[in-house]
């Protein structure tokens, strides 16, 4: 008997949602999905890692990875306990307002104690911790032999199974990598989260069903990661630097951090994460002379002084796939029995750090739903899964249009996909007076504590407008008489929508 098989027979009796792929999203889908169903299958390609281990799928595990705020008090909420066991495993606490030197193009940010606190770690540690947990959890009891969750390693989905009229989805066809022999599995409910790679509007195609139109938004950044051993003689009052770009013709920027050593005990001295970015097709060197060249070469050379005699633990990695990449399967007519979240849906620019945090919140748009309109009768789950991407792309519209609006600031993209048009007064405002906060953040450690809720999904950017700050920001402008900034010049690179 296969694996499947096995499966199959194991949840003959009980409701069924399987999940496809086991990134962050995937994970914490499956783990909102035990609260609704009696069996939960993840399938995951790759063969997984029993240590925090990068792996195939996931190719930019090895570069810096962040979770904000929100996200953290996500998982804690979604597993307790969680933040203590990362920092018990070598993951660093970081307060974000008082550990963080922020090097702005208005100058150095204002540094003080905050609740506003996260646990910095790899992308891999994470994941791993998650996994861990999600694999000895039942919400419903607390007897290992009850739990109901399985985890089908180097599997692959080849398509999905629907009913006689294709009017909904019951299972999917599965090929185990080292058997070329399809075999199938069905499911009440299937959650697509297998990434930016998602195979879902293709296998829409082949049901009759038009693939989603996308949303692409590319400021052509690239990136470049090394890890190194941190110094044992380096005194310093932080935990994770930061050099700002400056749009549109300053594209350079970077990110060193501290993060876990390099054993899940946390045994081996931390290391340090230099990530190098930049905007508009200056990409990062990967050799190492060109590597610490670039670090050179930002507004300040602090990263630069810090890693220059350190010890290298690594090659240098780059990624350039970062692209915003927006589904619209909100407005799609999709078969009923599958829904799809994370990266398959909303893939932002990773230098903004939203796209964990996006899959916590995804989750918990998942939870809602289920609790508000998911039933045991088929035909009392009908519509669910346009109620649930509807319910999503509302969730995501904020940090969707802080990151593309950031990102329209560069002049540069493809020919193809630029067109200059004069962008409308009440963006030219907004843009005017966020940079207005971010110069009184400088001084005010309000405003600045102010920024990092909204950068960190804790406060809406409404925050921005509250009373206190207004005021500050009105009286800061007539007294130093600031010409608008550089960004505010009459273009606006356009939305690039296409199938």
């Amino acid at each position: 008997m296969s694996k499947f098989q096995e499966r199959q027979q194991a949840i003959a009796n009980g409701s069924h949602a399987l999940v496809i792929g086991s990134g962050i999203a995937g994970l914490l889908a499956a783990r909102v999905l035990l609260n609704h169903f009696e069996h939960i299958t993840v399938v995951e390609r790759d063969s997984l890692p029993e240590q925090p281990q990068p792996r195939p799928g996931v190719p930019q595990s090895v570069q810096s990875h962040g979770l904000l705020v929100r996200g953290q008090r996500i998982l804690e909420q979604l597993f307790p306990g969680l933040s203590a066991e990362l920092i018990a495993t070598g993951a660093i606490s970081v307060d974000w307002s008082a550990d963080i030197l922020y090097f702005s193009p208005m100058g150095t940010a204002p540094r003080c104690a905050s609740d506003l606190i996260t646990s910095m770690c790899s992308r891999n540690l994470l994941e791993w911790a998650i996994r861990s947990r999600l694999t000895g959890y039942d919400p419903r009891s607390d007897k290992p032999e009850a739990y109901r969750l399985q985890i089908l390693e180097a599997t692959q989905v080849k398509k999905l199974l629907t009913d006689e009229r294709k009017s909904r989805v019951i299972g999917v066809q599965l090929r185990d990598r080292d058997n070329s022999q399809l075999e199938e599995l069905t499911a009440d409910l299937i959650v697509d989260a297998s990434g930016r790679n998602s195979s879902l509007p293709k296998w829409l195609e082949e049901l009759g069903y038009p693939a989603p139109s996308e949303t692409v938004i590319d400021a052509s950044l690239g990136y470049t990661t090394r890890w190194y051993e941190r110094p044992t003689d380096l005194q310093a009052d932080w935990k994770m630097l930061f050099v700002f770009p400056k749009p549109p013709h300053e594209p350079r920027c970077g990110v060193l951090s501290l993060v876990e050593g390099d054993s899940p005990a946390g045994t081996l001295r931390e290391r340090w994460l230099l990530s190098l970015y930049s905007f508009g097709r200056d990409y990062p060197p990967t050799d190492e002379v060109g590597f610490l060249e670039f670090a050179r070469t930002l507004r300040s050379p602090i990263l630069y002084e810090a890693v220059k005699n350190a010890k290298p633990l690594s090659p240098v990695y780059s990624y350039r796939r970062t692209e915003n990449r927006l589904r619209h399967y909100e407005q799609s007519k999709l078969p009923e029995g599958i829904v799809a979240l994370g990266d398959a849906v909303f893939a932002f620019n990773p230098y903004y750090g939203q796209g964990m945090t996006a899959a916590a919140l995804s989750a918990l748009v998942l939870d809602r739903c289920l609790h508000q309109r998911w039933k045991k009768s088929q035909n009392a789950s009908i519509g669910f899964g346009q109620h649930f991407q509807k319910q999503l792309a509302r969730s995501l519209k904020t940090p969707w249009q802080s990151a593309t609006r950031s990102d329209r600031a560069w002049l540069t993209s493809e020919d193809s996909m630029t067109t200059t048009r004069k962008p409308n007064k009440m963006i030219l405002f907004l843009r005017q007076y966020v940079e207005q906060v971010m110069l009184l953040s400088m001084d005010c450690p309000e405003a600045h504590r102010t920024m990092i809720e909204m950068y960190h999904m804790v406060k809406p950017p409404i925050a921005f407008f509250q009373p206190n700050i207004a005021a500050k920001v009105l009286i800061q402008a007539w007294q130093k008489k600031t010409k608008p900034p550089l960004f505010l010049q009459d273009y606006e690179p356009s939305i690039t929508a296409r199938r």
